[in-house]
Formats: C-alpha cells, sequence, structure tokens
C-alpha cells in the first residue's frame, strides 16, 4: 500500500515538473530577447518550432532524472533532441535544468541543490561528457585537463570547475545555482517594478543578465572583446529606460541586429538558456504565476 501512495506521490511530482520544465523553456523562447530565436525571428537552422518541439521533447526525460541520474538523463534529453530534431538547440538549457529537476519535492532549490551538485559522479561526467560532443556546441575548443573529447577522471562537479571562469553553464555548477534563484527571486520581482508586461519582465531580466555577465557563447566564438562590447550595449538599453523610451527600443532593434550578422554568430544563447532555467525555477517555487496566453506556442508575437 505505502509503495503504491509512493509511486502515486512520484508521478504526480514528476507530472509537475514537465509541465514547469515544457512551460519555462516556450516562455524563454517566446520572450523576445535581442539575437534569439522568437517570434518572427529565426535562424537558418532552427526557429521557433524547433525550439517548442525541444521543451516537449526533454521535459519529462529531465522531470525523472532523480530516478534515472543526472548525467543519463543529460545524455538521453540531448539524443532524443538530436533524433527530433536534428541540432542542437537546448544543451545549456538540459545542463542546468536537470540538476535542478533532481531536488525532491519536500526540499526548496536552495536547500536541497547542494545535496544534488554533491551526489554528481564521475560516470555523471561520462554521460554529460558523451552530450556535449554529441550536441557539438559552437565554438567548443580544446582544453589540456579534463577536455570534453577525453574520457573524464573527475565528478561532473569538478569537471565543471575546470571549465567555470569560461562557461556560464560550468559556474553555476560551482555556485551552487545560487545566481539562477536570484534571478527568480529577485529579479522576476524587481522587473515587475518596471513594467506589467510579463513578457517584457522576462526580456528586461535577460538584458539585465547580459548587460552583467556578457554571455560566454559569444566570448567562445567571438571573443571576449565581443561579449564586453555586448555586455555594454546591453547595459546602455537598460540605462535608456527599456521598455519604457522610443530611444530605447530603438537601441533595443539595433542590438538585436547587429547580434544576428555573421550567420548568427554573435547569438547569447547562454543568455537564453539562463533565463530558461530562472524560469523553471520561479515555476517550481512558485514565484511566477504565467498571466495570459502570451508565451503559448500558438500566441500572436
Amino acid at each position: 500500500m505505502m509503495a503504491a501512495v509512493g509511486s502515486d506521490v512520484v508521478n504526480f511530482w514528476e507530472t509537475s515538473l514537465t509541465k514547469w520544465i515544457e512551460q519555462a523553456c516556450v516562455m524563454e523562447v517566446m520572450t523576445p530577447k535581442p539575437g534569439n530565436v522568437y517570434p518572427g525571428k529565426a535562424y537558418d537552422d532552427a526557429g521557433l518550432e524547433d525550439f517548442i518541439a525541444s521543451a516537449r521533447i526533454i521535459a519529462p526525460i529531465l522531470a525523472a532524472s532523480s530516478r534515472h541520474g543526472i548525467g543519463l538523463s543529460i545524455l538521453s534529453a540531448v539524443r532524443q533532441t538530436q533524433r527530433e530534431c536534428g541540432t542542437n538547440t537546448n544543451l545549456g538549457i538540459i545542463l542546468l535544468i536537470a540538476p535542478m529537476a533532481a531536488v525532491p519535492p519536500d526540499r526548496s532549490l536552495s536547500v536541497g541543490i547542494q545535496d544534488v551538485l554533491s551526489g554528481l559522479s564521475t560516470e555523471d561526467a561520462h554521460h554529460v561528457y558523451e552530450a556535449i560532443r554529441l550536441a557539438d556546441p559552437g565554438g567548443l575548443g580544446s582544453v589540456e585537463e579534463q577536455d570534453v573529447r577525453q574520457p573524464p577522471d573527475r565528478s561532473l562537479v569538478e569537471c565543471m570547475k575546470l571549465a567555470a571562469d569560461r562557461d556560464m553553464v560550468a559556474r553555476r555548477y560551482v555556485n551552487g545555482f545560487d545566481d539562477v534563484l536570484t534571478i527568480c527571486r529577485c529579479g522576476l520581482r524587481h522587473a515587475r517594478a518596471f513594467t506589467g508586461d510579463q513578457r517584457q519582465q522576462v526580456g528586461l531580466v535577460a538584458l539585465r543578465l547580459l548587460a552583467c555577465e556578457g554571455d560566454s557563447l559569444i566570448a567562445r566564438k567571438c571573443g571576449s572583446e565581443m561579449s564586453e562590447l555586448v555586455s555594454d550595449k546591453a547595459a546602455s538599453i537598460v540605462a535608456a529606460g527599456w521598455p519604457d523610451t522610443p530611444e530605447s527600443h530603438e537601441m533595443w532593434k539595433a542590438l538585436d541586429t547587429f547580434l544576428r550578422v555573421d550567420g548568427n554568430r554573435r547569438n547569447p544563447g547562454t543568455t537564453a538558456d539562463m533565463i530558461a532555467a530562472a524560469l523553471f525555477a520561479a515555476l517550481r517555487e512558485g514565484c511566477l504565476t504565467p498571466r495570459g496566453g502570451w508565451w503559448k506556442a500558438d500566441a500572436k508575437s
């Protein structure tokens, strides 16, 4: 009898996680953000429909990460995305959400995430390395220690520590997802003071994140100076009063155009991944209640 009750609880929780993961990913891509895919803007190899399909694909896989293991769930999610979409739409999102989805339902993310991270093993690192090779993210490069093309001999967190200075996703594994949770708890609430439009609230958080950190995908593909330039441009838009002033909207459009030149090499993809992760955290923690249908796949842009 207890086993049956336990199974019901697990099924209910994973159903909730599946809904929040898919919802967070769709909200991210439905929010206009400079240089990213959003309604009316696509890349040559991926459009809005690919990101929405990817959200549907990965949600139930990551929702079961506590049962199947985080590394294996990451690999499974990447494999299934590649099978159905044929391109890397969501590697960073998968890496960020998988550990958070494994936090038990009776614990908050801030309390439970450290136990999840400390339990990650060398086997998890093997699975994640395979997932990264399969997704083949842009600008990957090579390093002397624990290179992704070689079998790792350290835990996943130890491997992430070696990449933390150059990769925003890896940094979250090292700092316990603290800034993801700060965005979820404080960033969205602060944005609500500037605009009542929920889509603009998400967009403002993304601009502030880009202004604060730049983007590690841009840095890998185009160099740190380009990432710093993009950060400065984003900061100028925020300082100009986006979304309340005409000047800031013109600056936003100019940045969007600037980021799309040269085959979208300046795509701030890691910033988008961080926003999806923060939205999942906000939904999971009850910090965000989606209003209206703006974020749904059939919503008008």
